[in-house]
């Protein structure tokens, strides 16, 4: 690098005379050997580097994570282009791939400009920190806590020496051991302690600033001149990554950026891209697409020039949940859509097991639901093993009493939606501070509850994560609760369905309903909470009706 760190990587080069295009992939994860995908890449006629990031394995120099301003991403991915470039065996054209954080480097890279880069597939990273790790100003606990102490710690602490908790088997085993303890840990800041440095700092730092702007990557998209390949899932919780294709379309430097770039959304999670399966739900054959092969194609054409269709492709290629079939739009949110209004209504009953409340088109008179969230006794996140979200039941929580539950009638025709919903929400809680969380579900008339998005918010930052503003006790106020993007079409028969709780955990921290320092305090208090849905406090669920 231009500072004198190696980094290294291993290259995978075809058997053919002359040189090649170049694809290449930088991980803070261990970078691939040899494997299928490699494999196939290779044979398509691609040199193939895979290279492990600034400070991780057996790259030199010290790893700074992502939750930093200032980190080499940037200027490491483009010195490695353009020593790639200069190879003997590449013939001066890359282009860049990667999920997640093999995303993110793609995004540091890219604004700066590397001559010789010419496409990239960054999929499935949000466009900024708090997106990701901050939802409604409530940490996301469970999956970053996985990520540091069973994806990245043991790396720090191999590299540091350590004789224990050094190594990939040995790290798993203990978090199976004592991972959900450790979840549960008062008050969240003494998780550091069990960090090795200097990740226990970079913990510390995480925790002080829901609203802080780490990667501006939506300021960054002026200065990128080449298209880019997304790939997410309705079920991944870094499906906010959408939101870089409405930046690219408005602000990339180049006519080839702006209308080249493309999304594919699918039924799918963070680790489960193109598979027809995920959770609790079976997709169908439709929703089985060859990963790889369309990442291939891709670079067939940015790379080689093939004239393979891809610049005819739409812009967006959205699968349809409910129907399970794609759809294609040339935006995202596609712009053929219109709000639709579903009035939270009742007598009082919504959180009793068995007795929900309804959705109605129009507002109308009902008593108001109440339920109390024990923070010592929370709802459980439905998560998969590895601690990501992934389609699930709803209805594996039915029997809760501090869920408010409302259901429109079964429908006599379909509805179809596409894009984010949100919630209006009239409440009040006698805590000082709260949370509320939404999921939306498409209910079947066996009762089976497939959540399609969800959404959350912490009371005191309803007016922005950067300034705070604690309840009065007991005084209604509105919230507004943006959901996750979704696609569903609601057959005849079915029944929307909308639930209302305080806590999802270990997804999300838990408020602990004291209006003080919930991640540096250790004190738990219950909550009486209370959703108001009449005229006066018109709580509506806003769905986006494709027309």
């Amino acid at each position: 690098m231009r500072d004198g760190i190696v980094l290294k990587a291993n290259i995978f080069l075809p058997e053919r005379e002359g040189p090649v295009p170049a694809i290449l992939e930088r991980t803070p994860y261990g970078k691939r050997g040899h494997d299928t995908a490699v494999r196939r890449y290779v044979l398509a006629g691609y040199a193939c580097i895979f290279m492990d990031t600034r400070g991780r394995y057996a790259s030199g120099g010290d790893w700074i994570p992502f939750i930093t301003p200032e980190t080499y991403e940037g200027t490491d991915g483009y010195d490695t282009i353009e020593w790639i470039a200069s190879q003997p065996w590449c013939n001066g054209r890359v282009g860049t791939t990667g999920a997640s954080y093999n995303a993110l480097v793609q995004w540091r890279t890219a604004p700066l400009r590397p001559p010789h880069l010419c496409a990239m597939s960054a999929r499935t990273i949000p466009t900024e920190f708090n997106e990701l790790d901050w939802t409604g100003g409530i940490f996301r606990l469970a999956r970053r806590l996985r990520w540091l102490f069973v994806t990245m710690a043991h790396d720090v602490r191999r590299r540091a020496g350590w004789q224990h908790l050094h190594k990939a088997d040995s790290v798993l085993a203990a978090w199976n051991l004592e991972g959900e303890s450790l979840m549960r840990t008062l008050p969240v800041s003494a998780i550091a302690d069990q960090l090795p440095s200097p990740m226990d700092h970079y913990f510390r730092d995480w925790l002080k600033n829901p609203s802080v702007r780490l990667w501006h990557f939506n300021e960054g998209h002026h200065e990128v001149d080449v298209p880019n390949l997304d790939v997410t899932g309705w079920f991944d919780h870094c499906n906010d990554s959408l939101r870089h294709l409405a930046g690219m379309q408005a602000h990339g430097r180049t006519e080839t950026a702006r209308r080249q770039s493309r999304v594919i959304l699918g039924p799918w999670s963070h680790i489960t891209p193109g598979q027809p399966s995920c959770g609790a739900f079976d997709f169908g054959p439709a929703a089985q697409q060859d990963i790889d092969g369309l990442i291939l194609r891709w670079f067939d054409h940015w790379l080689k020039d093939e004239p393979n269709g891809v610049t005819e492709d739409p812009t967006v290629r959205y699968f349809m949940l409910g129907s399970n079939t794609w759809k294609t739009a040339p935006a995202w949110p596609p712009p053929n859509t219109r709000d639709q209004a579903w009035y939270l209504a009742g007598t009082g009953y919504a959180a009793v097991p068995g007795k929900p409340g309804d959705l109605c088109t129009t507002a109308a008179e009902g008593s108001p639901d109440s339920f109390d969230y024990d923070p010592m006794n929370p709802v459980p996140s439905l998560l998969n093993a590895n601690l990501f979200t992934e389609a699930n039941n709803r209805a594996r929580l039915d029997h809760r009493d501090d869920i408010a539950r409302y259901r429109s009638a079964p429908l006599s025709e379909a509805v179809e939606i596409a894009g984010n919903a949100r919630v209006i929400l009239h409440a009040a809680s006698s805590a000082r501070d709260t949370d509320f969380h939404i999921h939306l579900a498409d209910e079947a008339p066996d009762g089976t509850a497939m959540e399609l998005a969800s959404g959350a918010i912490r009371a005191r930052y309803r007016n922005g994560t950067d300034r705070e503003a604690l309840l009065t006790p007991g005084v209604p106020v509105e919230l507004t609760i943006e959901l996750g993007p979704t696609a569903c079409r609601f057959a005849p028969s079915h029944r929307i369905r909308l639930e209302i709780t305080s806590s999802n955990f270990p997804n999300f921290d838990r408020n602990h309903n004291t209006g003080g320092d919930d991640l540096h305090e250790t004190t738990l208090v219950t909550a009486r909470q209370t959703v108001f849905h009449n005229p006066q406090h018109p709580s509506r669920l806003i769905l986006p009706i494709s027309t």
